[in-house]
């Protein structure tokens, strides 16, 4: 199958996953987690109907705009950043879904600032408390948000999580869900309901996630293949 046709297959099931939750699939952002696939690909997804795409690397993201890799769709960064490379972030990409610690969104607002813009973000909630996982705990998330609310060159826009890795058939619903009461409750009480985004699920357990409230996916393999990391 092309590129093409996987990114038809993943809207369907989006399609339905967001009937089961009494909306229509254009509630639901389609994010291309383009990681590892060229150019070319990354073109080829935004030509059939990606919403955005994401990177999880500062050094391939770079390499890429220098391409025009993105040109005709929103460019997230979707993975783990680390203090030193945020100065290549900030103003390239549209969304960072993944701030999860203070020290981080301190240094966004710091670039943000020198660089005389607002940087949209998303909050990172660790919501399976892994050791190796960045993100904020499901309890530290709400004095985040109040911080982040109060910091001029920053606009948190949503909730982004990646939960624990599924040992079992739909074993990630139970993060789903209790990822979803902490976003309500989030919006709810700091933001009045002013927040856009709630980003989870990915290539495995994407439909779960519409189905717990989901409205933004970041998928990668579903839509590009199986990625080769011999390379």
């Amino acid at each position: 199958m092309t590129i093409t046709e996987h990114i038809a297959a993943v809207r369907r099931e989006m399609a339905e996953a967001a009937r089961e939750s009494g909306r229509s699939e254009r509630d639901i952002i389609l994010v291309g987690a383009s990681k590892m696939n060229d150019a070319a690909a990354c073109q080829e997804a935004i030509a059939a109907g990606v919403d955005a795409l994401g990177e999880n690397r500062v050094q391939e993201m770079t390499a890429k705009l220098a391409q025009n890799a993105y040109g005709g769709a929103p460019l997230h960064f979707i993975g783990h950043l680390q203090r030193n490379k945020v100065r290549q972030v900030v103003g390239k990409a549209a969304l960072i879904q993944s701030i999860g610690s203070e020290a981080l969104l301190r240094e966004v607002e710091k670039e943000a600032a020198r660089q005389q813009l607002v940087q949209d973000i998303l909050l990172e909630v660790n919501i399976g408390g892994e050791e190796a996982k960045s993100g904020f705990a499901p309890e530290e998330t709400e004095a985040a948000a109040v911080l982040a609310r109060e910091l001029p060159h920053v606009r948190v826009r949503g909730l982004m999580t990646i939960p624990p890795v599924e040992t079992v058939p739909h074993g990630n619903l139970v993060y789903f869900e209790k990822m979803h009461r902490l976003y309500v409750d989030i919006n709810g009480k700091i933001y009045d309901n002013e927040l856009e985004y709630i980003s989870m699920g990915m290539s495995g357990d994407f439909a779960d996630a519409i189905r717990a409230g989901s409205n933004m996916v970041r998928v990668g393999t579903a839509i590009f293949g199986a990625r080769d990391y011999t390379k």
